[in-house]
């Protein structure tokens, strides 16, 4: 389980830097669900992997990442 959750982790920030990169170079939008769904399965790994660790403020801050992320994709699909 702990090998999960360092490779579920590092998903997660590859994930996010890569949505991020991959908007900057305009290969895609940043209203596409391919980016909100980079950006919400990107932060979970790192809230898993950041309460694991019991390192909170990434926690926290990938909490809010994941709400926005999930409030964009209910806004793109309804």
């Amino acid at each position: 389980m702990k090998k999960f959750l360092e490779i579920f982790g590092w998903y997660g920030t590859v994930a996010i830097v890569g949505a991020y990169a991959l908007v900057s170079f305009s290969i895609i939008q940043s209203d596409s669900a391919l980016y909100q769904l980079l950006n919400l399965t990107g932060a979970i790994g790192i809230v898993a992997v950041s309460l694991v660790k019991k390192a909170y403020q990434p926690a926290t801050l990938n909490i809010i990442w994941t709400v926005i992320a999930a409030i964009a994709l209910i806004k793109l699909f309804f």
